[in-house]
């Protein structure tokens, strides 16, 4: 599609900005740091445009609002950050289990508890996966850029609209607040075809043959929404037969698209000696090193760039594990991804974490001294 000229953007505005031009019509929330903006500019562009924004008592009523907005035909997205992401989940739940389509920001700062507000952090990693309770499949994505932002908030809102499924954005105080240049494609507007409101009439709302099309209340159809197990029109159930195929239902359309779901970025050498793998910030200082390593140095290192991290990109990093002999996991944190990463490297590469959680960034520096020993 055709650029138009670069836009100097921060990261909470590209998110707001990619939500609209995918659709997005309806935000409920409240404003909580580092996550305020995007209500900010939610509040401001979306009555012009024909959106509603709705400023909530709280974050559980927040997340409601959305369901509620998706239901009847709105797309709809709301935007927090650690404490906030939180009391959203039980809400959260109740979305996967009915299959309504909607979009969570979860600009992540220090915790637990309110922690440091202003302060960069990936401690939410894990809470994003098993946050709500149950055997539950989830979409996650992790930008690194502003630019990311922009069009990882659009593919957030198409696949929940295609898959009938939840997405958290997964952001990080610096990428939020973060400035850089962002070239939007003319027009703006990337949105995948909508599903036909007129559904056929063996309709099912919850067809196991496959994702079909959320009727939004009002149109002609009448069926049943509950966080219970139920049946293919709806109702609840407890027929063990019925509750082990609606819990394969949520898994399977995630397995069936997978390799649309699933983002990755590697840039380095073909047959690295040692490999980071990061998300989120931390992709920043660990490309500075590549690019410094590799393309003027020639190293045998190299970077895989995690845009999704839920479902995990399991083969990916098992691709990268039986070329590397080291695999470096830099996070904000006390360490939460490094696990999934040595369970998917199956021993054949050693993983070695690399962790910060004082408010700052993980610096080119420390990937250094941490690869050197590898590389001398």
């Amino acid at each position: 599609m055709p650029e138009t000229k670069p836009i100097l953007m921060q990261g909470n505005e590209a998110c707001a900005e990619g939500a609209i031009n995918a659709g997005v019509r309806f935000f409920a929330g409240y404003p909580i740091t580092p996550s305020t903006e995007v209500a900010e500019l939610m509040a401001a562009k979306l009555p012009d445009i024909g959106g509603v924004f709705m400023q909530m008592e709280d974050e559980i009523a927040s997340m409601a609002a959305v369901i509620g907005a998706s239901i009847g035909g709105m797309r709809a997205i709301t935007a927090t950050s650690g404490p906030g992401f939180s009391l959203k989940q039980e809400n959260l739940g109740f979305a996967i289990m009915a299959e309504i389509p909607c979009v969570v920001v979860n600009v992540q700062r220090m915790g637990p508890s309110t922690g440091v507000p202003t302060a960069p952090s990936q401690g939410d990693i894990m809470q994003t996966r098993w946050g709500t309770h149950g055997d539950h499949p989830i979409i996650v994505f992790s930008p690194a850029s502003v630019y990311e932002t922009y069009y990882l908030t659009i593919a957030a809102v198409n696949l929940s609209q295609k898959l009938r499924q939840p997405v958290v954005l997964l952001l990080d105080e610096v990428i939020g607040h973060m400035r850089e240049k962002v070239l939007i494609p003319g027009g703006g507007r990337l949105i995948v075809e909508k599903a036909s409101d007129k559904a056929p009439a063996d309709w099912k709302p919850y067809d196991d043959k496959g994702v079909t099309p959320l009727v939004p209340f009002g149109f002609g159809r009448y069926y049943h929404v509950t966080g219970l197990y139920h049946d293919q029109y709806g109702f609840p159930t407890s027929d063990p037969r019925q509750v082990e195929r609606a819990l394969d239902r949520l898994h399977d359309k995630l397995k069936k698209y997978r390799d649309e779901i699933v983002l990755t970025n590697y840039i380095g050498h073909r047959e690295p000696k040692v490999a980071i793998v990061a998300y989120g910030c931390t992709v920043r200082s660990a490309r500075a090193v590549i690019k410094k390593a590799y393309w003027q140095n020639r190293l045998p290192v190299g970077l895989l760039s995690l845009q999704t991290i839920w479902p995990f990109p399991d083969r990916e990093i098992k691709e990268l594990a039986e070329k590397a002999d080291v695999i470096i996991v830099p996070e904000l944190n006390m360490g939460q991804l490094v696990g999934e990463v040595e369970r998917c490297a199956c021993g054949r590469a050693e993983v070695i974490p690399l962790n910060r959680y004082d408010g700052e960034m993980i610096t080119p520096d420390q990937l250094v001294e941490k690869m050197g020993r590898w590389l001398s």
